[in-house]
C-alpha cells in the first residue's frame, strides 16, 4: 500500500507537481492520478521516484502496511 498523500507532500517539498513527476516516470498525468488513486505503481516507476525526490526511506511509503 502506498501512501499517496505522504507522496504527494514529497512531490511539492521538492518543488515539482504530480504532472512533472509523471513526464520523469514516461506516463501521462491522467496515468499517474490513477495510479495514486489506485497506490499501485510498477518497479521501474518507484525507483525513478525515489531517485528524483530524494526519499530517504522508500519501505515507508511505497510498501507501508495498513
Amino acid at each position: 500500500m502506498i501512501k499517496t498523500n505522504e507522496l504527494k507532500g514529497i512531490i511539492v517539498k521538492n518543488g515539482f507537481s504530480q504532472s512533472d513527476i509523471a513526464a520523469k516516470i514516461g506516463i501521462t498525468p491522467k496515468t499517474f492520478y490513477e495510479k495514486m488513486k489506485n497506490g499501485v505503481f510498477e518497479s521501474d516507476e518507484i525507483q525513478i521516484m525515489i531517485d528524483e525526490l530524494h526519499i530517504d526511506n522508500p519501505l515507508a511509503i511505497f510498501f507501508a502496511k495498513e
